[in-house]
């Protein structure tokens, strides 16, 4: 596994009211999941990119207003007309 640093401004963990460890957990996390809904990440992958299981990971995604079924229209069309 590899160790990524960055510098954050003391004032956000303030802002956000965590430590410093739940501020990288939550990061994690919100990228994650941004991924995940942008396409980029299987569930699965994301789910391991924010620490969680695949099925904690999919309770987190209704926490971001992000659905856990990631269709576009042209596959949502495969699929039905297949059915």
């Amino acid at each position: 596994m590899q160790l990524v640093s960055i510098e954050i401004p003391d004032s956000a963990f303030a802002a956000l009211r965590k430590t410093p460890d739940a501020f990288a957990r939550e990061m994690r996390l919100a990228a994650a999941v941004k991924w995940y809904e942008l396409g980029e990440l299987s569930q699965a992958k994301a789910a391991e990119i924010a620490g969680l299981s695949r099925a904690e990971f999919i309770l987190q995604l209704a926490r971001f207003r992000v659905s856990p079924l990631q269709y576009t229209a042209e596959e949502l069309t495969n699929e039905l007309s297949s059915a």
